[in-house]
């Protein structure tokens, strides 16, 4: 008999905070589950959804999402939400400690990365401990993308 191969379902990525990974150099990522609305849901699967100016940080002895613009689901006449109200993270309370802990002794910041649907259609933010870079690891990093680049097409070429 042949194994069958478990192929798993792809992530449905709504938004993704690209300029995050080029203004912070991102450490440790955690999948956190993010408390919303029936509106927030159902715009979040028509994929508008902007992480540009989104961050996290602790409000008492919680994550929260600030700043995350989910626009409004126009079929939702007046019932819909706020666009950029905060938005509660679901972690484990160790998980809230240690991420509490990083932010006031070493002076980290928590940046969204990503919000996705996982496999069971379930709303998930891939959030990271981040430090933030200074300006030379930027042109450092700017340096490391064009050369890449570059040597991707010599190697495309000499094909």
């Amino acid at each position: 008999m042949s194994a069958k191969k478990v192929v798993e379902p792809p992530k449905k990525i709504v938004a993704d905070n690209r300029g995050a990974r080029y203004h912070y150099e991102v450490g440790e990522k955690i999948e956190a589950g993010i408390a919303l609305t029936g509106t927030e849901v159902k715009s979040l699967r028509q994929g508008r959804t902007n992480l540009g100016d989104a961050y996290a940080g602790a409000k008492g002895d919680e994550i929260w999402l600030f700043n995350a613009h989910i626009p409004e689901y126009l079929q939702a006449n007046r019932f819909n939400h706020e666009t950029r109200r905060p938005r509660k993270l679901l972690l484990h309370r160790r998980q809230i400690s240690r991420l509490i802990a990083a932010i006031q002794r070493q002076g980290m910041t928590i940046v969204p990365l990503r919000l996705y649907f996982n496999e069971k259609g379930r709303a998930k933010c891939e959030i990271a401990l981040a430090q933030g870079k200074k300006t030379h690891d930027k042109r450092q990093s700017i340096k490391e993308r064009d050369w890449n680049r570059e040597k991707a097409r010599l190697m495309k070429s000499r094909d």
